[in-house]
Formats: structure tokens, C-alpha cells, sequence
């Protein structure tokens, strides 16, 4: 009789447990070991993100084995489309570049040419262009500009060399002859 009273008591007390005891013991676990929860979580994120990156991913067909030919083709010829693309821009602005240095090398063949003339008529090349400029300012402009009434920024009598600048600051030469080491 008196098993089937403890089983009938056992059977009470699990009828009428409610769940007071797990939250009681949950809160015990996460007061202890929360933040190592909470950095495990974050850690297992992680490592799933960076696994999904490198699996490869499979077509949205449903295939699970090898792509469908005609999307393979279509791709290669896009991308051998975009390469074309790409390579005849490339071939136009070295086209546009190579056109540029011919007519850079061009204008200084021709500058040294006339460098080269002027010199056998016995001028300065770049003299030439300098007097034409100030014979040309000098007959227009006959009136002078006064110059402007400037304080210097130093007294008329300094000189670097002299030393007067200050008692501390002379410059003296080293000694001559060998080091003082030992």
C-alpha cells in the first residue's frame, strides 16, 4: 500500500509542478555565465558568416550539380563583350596619348630648329623674344610708375657679416688640428 501512495504522491507532485524551477534555474545560469553566453553566440555568428562566404553558391535552378550550358555561354559571351569593350577604350586613349606625344615631339623639333637658325644669324634665340616684348612696352608706355614710399624691414646699417647682432650668437670657426679624443 504503501508504494502505490508514493507513486500516487510522485504523480501529485508532478501534475502540480508548474515551471518555477527552470526559470529559477536558467536565471542562475545566466547571472553566472552570461557574458560567456553572450560572446559564444556572437563568436558562432561569426564563423557561419564567414563558412557561408566560402561555400560556393548554387543556382537559383534548383540544379545541385553542374549549371545549366546555356547561362554558362551567356555569361562568357558577356564577359568577352565587356572585355572587347574595355580593350577598345583602352586602344582609343593610347591612340589619343601616342597623337600627343607627336605633337609634343614635333613643336620641340621645331623650337630646336629655330633655336638652331637663330643662332647661325648670330642671335640669342631666347633674347629675341625678350627685346621684341620691351621695345614694344617701352614705346607705348612713356610714363614711369614713382616708386612706392616702403619702410625696410631692417636698419640701413646691418650687415649678416658683421657679427653686431647679438653677444652670444658670433659665429666662431672650429679648431684646427686632430680630435681631442682619447
Amino acid at each position: 500500500m504503501e508504494a502505490d501512495e508514493d507513486t500516487a504522491d510522485i504523480k501529485s507532485t508532478l501534475k502540480n509542478q508548474d515551471l518555477s524551477f527552470l526559470q529559477s534555474n536558467v536565471a542562475v545560469l545566466l547571472s553566472e555565465y552570461g557574458w560567456y553566453l553572450v560572446f559564444l553566440c556572437i563568436g558562432v555568428y561569426v564563423v557561419l558568416q564567414h563558412l557561408l562566404k566560402k561555400m560556393p553558391r548554387q543556382e537559383q535552378s534548383g540544379t545541385s550539380g553542374d549549371p545549366d550550358p546555356v547561362s554558362v555561354v551567356r555569361r562568357q559571351e558577356a564577359m568577352e563583350a565587356a572585355r572587347k569593350k574595355m580593350q577598345e577604350e583602352l586602344d582609343a586613349k593610347a591612340a589619343l596619348f601616342l597623337e600627343k606625344q607627336r605633337e609634343l615631339d614635333e613643336e620641340k623639333r621645331k623650337q630646336k630648329i629655330d633655336k638652331w637658325e637663330s643662332m647661325k644669324e648670330g642671335k640669342s634665340f631666347k633674347g629675341n623674344s625678350k627685346i621684341s616684348q620691351n621695345s614694344d612696352e617701352a614705346s607705348s608706355s612713356t610714363v614711369l610708375k614713382p616708386k612706392s614710399d616702403k619702410k625696410s624691414l631692417r636698419n640701413d646699417g646691418y650687415s649678416p657679416l658683421s657679427g653686431g647682432a647679438g653677444g652670444s650668437c658670433a659665429w666662431r670657426p672650429g679648431r684646427r688640428g686632430p680630435s681631442a679624443g682619447g
